[in-house]
């Protein structure tokens, strides 16, 4: 079972994401906004980003739109942040190619 991280984890782990992830202020979950040109394009991610949740068996919130995604990491077996929040978020991160910095 994943540990709740503590805040010194949660930010060397928000660190290592792409800068577009945020950190709400309770630091019990990350977000990001991802901007499509279409529906298709926002489908395909969306429909990628199921298949990392599958493969991590640690699903996520998701809203989808014409143009865009809004994901939203927690884990709530910790009422926090842990590990596998931070490995989805990386492999989504790796998914669109979004370099760091």
């Amino acid at each position: 079972m994943s540990r709740k991280l503590n805040p010194e984890k949660i930010n060397i782990g928000l660190l290592a994401l792409h800068p577009d992830w945020t950190i709400n202020p309770a630091m019990d979950q990350i977000e990001c906004q991802f901007a499509f040109d279409n529906y298709y394009q926002s489908m395909a991610f969306a429909n990628s980003v199921a298949w990392i949740a599958h493969q991590y068996d640690h699903h996520l919130q998701m809203w989808i739109s014409y143009n865009s995604c809004q994901i939203q990491y927690s884990t709530h077996a910790v009422d926090g942040l842990s590990d596998l929040d931070f490995d989805c978020a990386r492999a989504i991160d790796a998914l669109l190619d979004k370099k760091h910095g």
